[in-house]
């Protein structure tokens, strides 16, 4: 089921949503060499609490950190640990905050250091995509609109999208309908309306779309070595463009 939200309901949730924000913002300056992505949650943790939330990620379904670090050929749901950052690392930040009832979602890809020219255009690529998608994030429109765009920007620039993952609802619980998939054929699916709020994030390999699941039972890498890229916004489908709730 499909839960429209109250314009009060949506001015919680981007309570939520700004935390997320911020502390994104805030791990921009913190990502380096030599800095290890157990410091990196620790960093984040910290900063959530601060700032009057709870983690949303920690022992949700088992999940035994407060945010997903995810290095290079990791996709998503990479663990905090010791490993320490190199240069030239690419590094997949998702962080979630639960503040008054109400879940903000939010991802980044960051560099460590000076990248590779396919590293950087993969990072790009994979953030315009997502603002392709929210693009079509309007009234009347539907779900598959906002996929077949992301889908196609994607392929267009010689990548692949992910299909193992999905966005999705978010509100008073951190996954709700409908799901959100970066690919499709357009004009299908739930239509957007007003007060829908979803969290749209694709999910980009400069390889094959194929994943596999580490032995940690969490940690998706993808199956042919090749690097990958996650970029999310939390938004708010309104009478117009959509309102992105986790951007400062």
């Amino acid at each position: 089921m499909i839960v429209i939200k109250t314009p009060e309901e949506i001015e919680k949730m981007a309570n939520a949503c700004c935390i997320v924000a911020e502390i994104l913002k805030d791990m921009k300056a913190f990502v380096k060499p030599g800095v290890s992505t157990k410091e990196m949650e620790m960093f984040a943790e910290e900063k959530i609490i601060s700032r009057g939330g709870i983690p949303a990620f920690k022992g949700y379904r088992g999940y035994p950190a407060s945010i997903c670090t995810s290095v290079n050929n990791q996709v998503i749901h990479g663990i905090p640990s010791r490993t320490r950052l190199n240069e030239g690392d690419v590094i997949g930040i998702d962080l979630g905050v639960y503040c008054d009832g109400f879940y903000g979602d939010g991802a980044v890809t960051l560099p460590v250091g000076e990248v590779s020219p396919l590293a950087k255009k993969l990072l790009k690529v994979t953030e315009e995509a997502l603002y392709k998608g929210i693009d079509k994030a309007t009234p009347r429109n539907r779900v598959s609109d906002i996929s077949s765009a992301i889908q196609d920007y994607v392929e267009a620039n010689g990548f692949s999208v992910v299909r193992a993952f999905v966005g999705h609802g978010i509100g008073t619980s951190l996954h709700e309908d409908p799901q959100v998939p970066n690919f499709g054929v357009s004009g299908q699916g739930p239509r957007l309306k007003e007060g829908m709020t979803i969290a749209i994030e694709p999910m980009v390999n400069t390889g094959g779309h194929e994943v596999s699941i580490l032995d940690d039972g969490w940690t998706a890498v993808t199956l042919d070595g090749g690097i990958s890229a996650h970029f999310e916004h939390t938004i708010a489908i309104t009478d117009g463009d959509a309102r992105i709730l986790t951007k400062i």
